[in-house]
């Protein structure tokens, strides 16, 4: 039986970690240890888990260091064979874990597992369905927003999971390397799947594991910074992952991306966090190019079938280039 590590990063989530910690002892798979990453957290939540949680280990960080930090270090400090990734606004089914270990211990070449989420304040409504992307290198997640009529309950390959309730296989947790620290929060985990793509490392979904999703329990507490993160990230991520050829075919698309992106945050009042997001990712530019040159260099795919893997199967060009949004975190 496979051994997992469930890590929670948690930023001020007393609360939420109240919600979620039962539904986690409630599942039906057994062998896994469950780790909290306090991220400088001033709401008491390292106390609180140690009196209340005795089980649960807890790593307290001095200060705030982002999602993307927090899972390195307590991923590079365990050896069980799967890492489960929880944000601490979930709630989760029994068969969760149980489903997404037997999904990759059937599919060997699969580097993460997803479930179905469903929103936790409208239950019959998706969340996610496994993350998509656009040509225009926007990422969202599968059905966010339909009801839930069974359109998405069969399983399979999918762009990349999102990291709000995922499972990783630890030895592709090595071959494609840690998440990006640079991007602090926001798309590391798009980023992370898009490079295990090009490693030849998909990911499964798997929708007989159900998560409830509260969404956006951190992140609105600071949107402007959230958009700030979001449009900063969406260039290194774009710039890093796509091939050259795709570059060249893609560019009018990307541009429109960032052109609709612009457009929505002036509407919300927001376009000075964008620009200055954009002003950032410009500053980074030299770093971006030497990492794009080592992702680059993992490619084992070829082209055509890394198109497919990341598109998905050949479908109508309208349905590829209609812009879709750069989604938020989980």
């Amino acid at each position: 039986m496979a051994r997992v590590a469930v890590v929670i990063p948690s930023w001020n989530g007393r609360d939420l970690l109240a919600g979620m910690l039962p539904t986690l002892g409630a599942q039906t798979y057994r062998d896994f240890r469950t780790l909290v990453v306090d991220n400088g957290s001033t709401d008491g939540t390292a106390a609180w888990l140690a009196s209340q949680w005795p089980d649960v280990e807890v790593q307290a960080l001095a200060r705030n260091v982002g999602f993307a930090p927090a899972i390195n270090h307590s991923v590079a400090a365990g050896e069980e064979d799967y890492v489960a990734l929880l944000n601490n606004d979930m709630e989760l089914d029994p068969g969760w874990l149980e489903a997404l270990v037997h999904a990759l211990d059937a599919d060997p070449e699969a580097g993460a597992a997803t479930p179905k989420q469903r929103s936790a304040s409208d239950r019959e409504r998706l969340d996610g369905a496994g993350d998509t992307i656009a040509w225009t290198g926007g990422v969202s997640r599968r059905g966010i927003g339909e009801l839930d009529r069974g359109q998405y309950d069969r399983g399979g390959r999918v762009f990349s999971a999102c990291a709000g309730a995922a499972l990783y296989r630890r030895a592709a947790l090595r071959e494609v390397g840690p998440f990006d620290e640079s991007f602090f929060a926001y798309l590391e985990d798009a980023d992370w799947g898009f490079r295990a793509q090009l490693a030849g490392r998909p990911a499964r979904y798997v929708p007989e594991a159900l998560v409830y999703h509260l969404g956006g329990a951190t992140s609105r507490r600071t949107p402007a910074r959230e958009r700030y993160l979001i449009a900063r990230n969406h260039v290194a991520f774009v710039l890093k992952n796509f091939p050259a050829p795709w570059l060249v075919r893609f560019a009018p698309l990307i541009a429109a991306e960032l052109a609709r992106t612009l457009l929505v945050a002036t509407r919300e009042r927001q376009a000075r966090a964008v620009l200055r997001g954009w002003r950032h990712a410009a500053r980074r530019l030299p770093a971006t190019l030497r990492e794009r040159r080592r992702v680059q260099a993992t490619r084992t795919v070829p082209l055509t079938a890394l198109e497919v893997a990341v598109f998905g199967a050949p479908r109508r060009a309208r349905d590829l280039l209609s812009v879709r949004p750069t989604r938020a975190g989980a």
